[in-house]
């Protein structure tokens, strides 16, 4: 297990989760919204203090005032893409950012996300500011969508749901959620993980640390040491499952390793955070990529959920998805509601209409619901047409090496296993532009160049050891 990061909590709350105690584990809900106190003196401060008070003719005479603000360094996915814009060579891919293109390599604008714009126009809907909660049209397709319409848990009101910006907003006012109310749980990831995972909690004042995911010599899950590092987390840790298609390794439990995994999480009282980013969009199907939450459901473990339609519907700039609590009561679900509420005022005060709007007219008419599905099977089956050709090439370049792993991994990337002397390789040599991880986006690939790749990979586990 890697180092972690611990973060202070500065809240004290009197509050059944806050005590560590097994009995109140299991008699409580995480949700119960009872009041709290923030000490001044214990405020988390992640950054030197600044002195402000020179006066304004001093300041200027030596420099401004945020002089010894330090350079955040540059982030590891978006700054591929500056530099693959800055390259001249004719051959660079960009197979850093997770944004699916078409076999022409272009972006691709769904065409019932088209037809939802059209009949929206027609409607004439104004621009007025949503609740805080967001749209309830949305919440309510949005929350069918991951538990199914026939869930007991929407049948009972057993669940708090809050339109959020997209699925970083949503694991952003979850964490403050976390940070409020459960003080001093700790957050424990998935090694690897997204890169912004570990920003979100900290950044929120939540300490955080990482359990075993990821076997190296497989290139595939290490389920023991997984469920290992589960069992030695403290009781009320909150644990961050990808629901499908793990970023970025693209390597998934089995039906079988989920129940393993909820097995641990109930006998070691740990809350689940499910981060879905691919719904739909890993295996084509919204009900399979769904079945790892609704496992959770049907078991009655509480969790927290967030939700993205950035993939699944390519909505990437409209900052669509929904933060959720699944809870075993209707009250606990509606006091978490409104502090949930309560934090999204703070943050944003309300989330933006249009992406809403559209996604809930999409996933509310029959007629555009069924298209949608036949949208995200063919992009789900572009990716795996494109993961198919690599592996030939890959084969054909050097069939000494098990290359089984590319079709293994399901979603948009493949975790090549490239340490990062051999990514550096890929760019400066071959103008292939991907994160030092060696994770690559499939999206971004096209059938015509397999075979660069391919020829790039080999040459890069040959030579650049």
């Amino acid at each position: 297990m890697m180092a972690a990061v611990t973060v202070p909590s500065p809240v004290a709350v009197k509050t059944g989760l806050a005590s560590r105690g097994i009995a109140n584990r299991r008699s409580s809900s995480f949700g119960n919204g009872q009041t709290h106190r923030v000490s001044q003196s214990s405020r988390l401060t992640s950054a030197p203090r600044l002195s402000v008070t020179r006066t304004r003719a001093a300041s200027s005479s030596s420099g401004s005032f945020l002089k010894d603000v330090t350079q955040a360094p540059p982030d590891p996915i978006l700054g591929v893409s500056v530099a693959f814009r800055e390259c001249t060579n004719p051959d660079k891919l960009n197979l850093g950012v997770g944004a699916y293109r078409t076999e022409d390599l272009k972006p691709y604008v769904l065409d019932v996300v088209k037809l939802a714009e059209t009949q929206m126009l027609a409607v004439g809907y104004d621009k007025e500011y949503l609740p805080m909660q967001g749209l309830a049209e949305f919440n309510t397709a949005t929350a069918e969508l991951l538990l199914g319409k026939d869930s007991q848990v929407i049948t009972d009101k057993r669940i708090a749901t809050v339109q959020s910006l997209s699925g970083t907003g949503s694991l952003r006012v979850g964490a403050a959620f976390i940070q409020k109310f459960l003080p001093g749980a700790k957050v424990y990831l998935p090694s690897p993980t997204w890169g912004n995972h570990k920003n979100i909690f900290a950044d929120a004042g939540v300490g955080w640390d990482e359990y075993s995911y990821y076997d190296s010599k497989t290139i595939g899950l290490d389920l023991e040491a997984m469920l290992h590092d589960l069992e030695k987390a403290p009781e009320g840790s909150v644990v961050v499952l990808h629901g499908c298609a793990h970023n970025p390794t693209g390597v998934d439990p089995t039906t079988e390793d989920w129940a393993k995994i909820a097995d641990a999480c109930e006998k070691n009282h740990l809350i689940p955070f499910f981060d879905v980013a691919y719904q739909g969009f890993a295996s084509g199907s919204l009900e399979e990529d769904a079945s790892s939450v609704r496992l959770f459901a049907e078991r009655g473990i509480e969790f927290f959920c967030a939700q993205s339609y950035s993939k699944n519907l390519g909505l990437y700039a409209e900052r669509v998805g929904a933060i959720n609590a699944v809870l075993s009561d209707s009250a606990a679900a509606t006091k978490t509601l409104s502090q949930l509420n309560r934090i999204a005022r703070a943050m944003y005060s309300n989330p933006p209409v249009h992406g809403a709007r559209i996604a809930s007219t999409v996933i509310n008419d029959p007629v555009l619901f069924a298209r949608w599905n036949e949208e995200m099977m063919e992009m789900a089956g572009r990716i795996k047409t494109v993961r198919a050709s690599l592996y030939d090439e890959l084969v054909t370049q050097n069939g000494d090496k098990d290359w089984s792993f590319v079709t293994r991994q399901i979603g948009m990337f493949s975790f090549t296993g490239l340490n990062e002397r051999q990514v550096t390789n890929m760019t400066e040599k071959h103008a292939i532009y991907m994160t030092k991880d060696g994770r690559i986006s499939l999206a971004g690939l096209s059938q015509a160049k397999c075979a660069y790749l391919a020829t790039a990979i080999d040459d890069s586990f040959k030579n650049a050891k």
